[in-house]
Formats: structure tokens, sequence, C-alpha cells
């Protein structure tokens, strides 16, 4: 067995997104980007803000992703 941290199932997407280091800096480019696309798919257009944080779109990315039984 590895002791390469890559190799371990853990990752940040697992950690709580309030308790993520960057997660006040705004969203980046990619979740922008699903956001909108799961937004839209959803018929949810106000779960789209263009100035969310990194933690908010994630939140909100997994909560349109549940409704969208895409998890």
């Amino acid at each position: 067995m590895s002791d390469n941290p890559k190799s371990k199932t853990s990752s940040n997407t697992e950690k709580d997104p309030d308790d993520w280091v960057s997660g006040d800096e705004p969203m980046t480019g990619p979740q922008r980007s699903y956001l909108k696309t799961l937004s839209e798919q959803a018929h949810r257009p106000e779960a789209y803000a263009e100035d969310l944080t990194k933690a908010e779109a994630s939140k909100r990315i997994d909560e349109l992703k549940q409704s969208l039984d895409l998890e």
C-alpha cells in the first residue's frame, strides 16, 4: 500500500464548504458555468447569482444536483 496522498479517497470536495479556507473568495469560472447550467436544467434561475462565494456556489451546486438526481 502506498503513502501517496493522491491515492486517498478523501478530498476537499468532501469537506464542508463552510470550513474551506478559500470559501469566502468569489466562485470560480467552472463553478459559475456549472451552477448556471444546473439552475437552468432544474428550472430554478433564482439559484444562480453572480456574486456567490466558492462555498455558497458549492452548496447550491450540491442542492441542484440532488434535486436533479445527479448524485
